[in-house]
């Protein structure tokens, strides 16, 4: 990934160290940040960066000036020139808000900094809410960890307007580089967590002989903050699941009614609470949750159990558990940020357990229902297919991250998927599923490519976790409709194998559509009259976003 740091102070010495590692855009001097943006002609744009990180001094940004009115007219013009050149395609991370300066500790107004600081962060949070592709780059958190005295350095500053210390330095460039490893993989999925020893001190049933530790004092507390650590990740779409050898009328009392039990029964979207063993409910959970084993991350405390997974499930990841109580909060933090953390978060990403749960609701209809038909007409599921101008980052996660209901794989950046859509001779459509139980968000994308006399459906994805209820049978008809209504008459489909889309080998020849050719790598290619299209067995209601 080629990469610019750009400021109004002096990175050269970062951008050196950068440069051991990523192909990046050297600037001539420093101070013009926005001249270089604003201009198509500089040597930033003939680079052409995929990322673009702008690290900024606020200070040097007020000009020195930390009256609030002034200040707020400097930061308004800043970000409206950051906004009028956002490129589509690209990504861009600004820095959070750190104030620094020796004339701030003498003045009457103690909140001062503060509300300067809030300032920026407050016009940096509505930027990247407004635009999918800016993101926060949290220096002050790098700073605050080090603290001030040794993330700035005075003798650097009068040297050469250097404001990092050499360690800063450093750490700054693995903030930078963590933050490209999250923009170029693929982050899990579940998080699967022991119990005894793990979420709690103690085991579980032998309260009358050693009670259970977990409280707001003492070692009791470290477990009380992991809990919290992981309350977190689940409500930024972390899946959990508990796997643990217990009786599980014993651990389910201590979820449901110990006081100090931050992660509740509802918190999981699966249990596996008995004396099998965990390598065998960790497969049951895949196959339950219908997730690969490779979205897995394995958090227990006893080293025989992750060894043991680590031999029978090569796929799950398995990070060492800390030796000390204390330390188990801040483990739980990095193994968010090496397997879970996302470059942004969708609506999607926010609701996920509820998702699950509502699946096991499904479930439930299923069982009781007389026959597949009536589950299906019980269901009540709606289909509204959105415009994906306006869900972009969805677009993007849903196509490239989806395995199991991919007819192609075919992956794309975000700059490619802007110009899919924007291409005249391509249609993209995009649908948000929900039924009786909830909205399950927007789970299904496909791409017609309409160049030729005979469009092809050339991509067609969707989630797993919406598979097993027809509703791809609707959307294809959908598009099918739409094509039709456009004047065309036949529809070609294509369908690449891959490692993990067995499960839709068939649809065309269940769509009804004819083999037409074979693809190389043993992929085929389809055809369908759009006037003679059989009735297929579904029960969705379909619909449009209003415009």
């Amino acid at each position: 990934m080629k990469i610019a740091v750009l400021s109004n102070v002096n990175m050269n010495a970062l951008i050196r160290l950068l440069a051991k590692t990523v192909e990046i855009y050297a600037p001539e001097g420093y101070g013009n940040e926005l001249g270089i943006l604003m201009n198509p002609s500089s040597s930033y744009h003939t680079f052409d960066p995929e990322c673009t990180f702008l690290v900024m001094d606020l200070m040097e940004l007020l000009e020195h000036d930390p009256d609030p009115e002034r200040a707020d007219a400097r930061m308004d013009a800043w970000f409206s020139c950051v906004q009028g050149v956002l490129a589509p395609g690209k990504t861009y991370y600004i820095s959070d808000a750190w104030l620094r300066g020796a004339e701030l500790d003498i003045i009457h107004d103690p909140g001062r900094r503060i509300r300067l600081e809030s300032m920026w962060q407050q016009r940096l949070e509505k930027l990247c809410g407004e635009y999918g592709n800016v993101r926060v780059l949290p220096c002050r958190r790098m700073i605050n960890g080090m603290g001030e005295e040794n993330a700035f350095s005075r003798t650097m500053w009068y040297m050469g307007r250097i404001p990092f210390s050499v360690d800063a330095q450093k750490r700054l460039c693995g903030l930078i580089l963590d933050k490209l490893r999250i923009e170029s993989g693929t982050p899990g999925k579940l998080l699967i967590l022991d119990l005894d020893n793990t979420l709690w001190g103690g085991l579980a049933g032998e309260n009358d002989h050693t009670p259970v530790v977990l409280s707001e004092e003492h070692g009791g507390l470290a477990y009380k903050d992991l809990q919290r650590v992981i309350l977190q990740m689940q409500k930024q779409g972390v899946l959990l699941a508990i796997v643990s050898r217990n009786n599980e009328a014993d651990a389910m009392e201590i979820i449901e009614k110990h006081p100090h039990m931050i992660l509740r029964a509802d918190a999981f979207a699966a249990k596996r609470i008995n004396w099998k063993q965990k390598h065998e409910n960790i497969r049951e959970i895949a196959a339950e949750l219908n997730l690969g084993l490779d979205s897995f991350v394995f958090w227990d405390d006893s080293p025989v159990e992750r060894q043991l997974v680590k031999e029978m499930l090569p796929q799950v990841a398995v990070p060492d558990f800390p030796a000390r109580p204390e330390d188990m909060a801040p483990a739980m933090v990095e193994v968010y940020r090496e397997y879970f953390a996302k470059p942004s978060l969708t609506k999607e990403d926010l609701t996920k357990t509820a998702q699950y749960a509502a699946n096991e609701a499904r479930d439930q209809l299923r069982d009781s229902a007389g026959s597949f038909e009536e589950y299906l007409k019980n269901l009540k599921i709606t289909a509204v297919r959105v415009r994906p101008e306006r869900h972009m980052e969805r677009l993007v996660q849903l196509v490239n991250k989806t395995n199991q209901f991919n007819l192609t794989a075919k992956r794309y950046t975000r700059a490619e998927m802007e110009e899919l859509v924007k291409d005249p001779s391509k249609r993209v459509y995009l649908y948000e599923v929900s039924d009786r139980f909830g909205d399950s968000g927007i789970v299904a994308a496909a791409a017609v490519d309409c160049a030729g006399e005979i469009p092809v459906l050339e991509e067609l994805t969707m989630s797993c976790r919406v598979m097993g209820r027809n509703i791809e049978f609707a959307l294809v008809e959908d598009i099918e409709k739409d094509l039709r209504t456009c004047g065309y008459r036949r529809l070609k489909g294509i369908f690449i194998p891959t490692a993990r889309n067995n499960p839709v080998k068939n649809l065309y020849p269940q769509l009804g559509y004819e083999k037409t050719a074979d693809l190389p790598g043993g992929g085929a290619e389809y055809e369908i009259a759009l006037e003679n299209t059989p009735k297929r067995m579904y029960y969705v209601e379909t619909g449009r976003e209003e415009e």
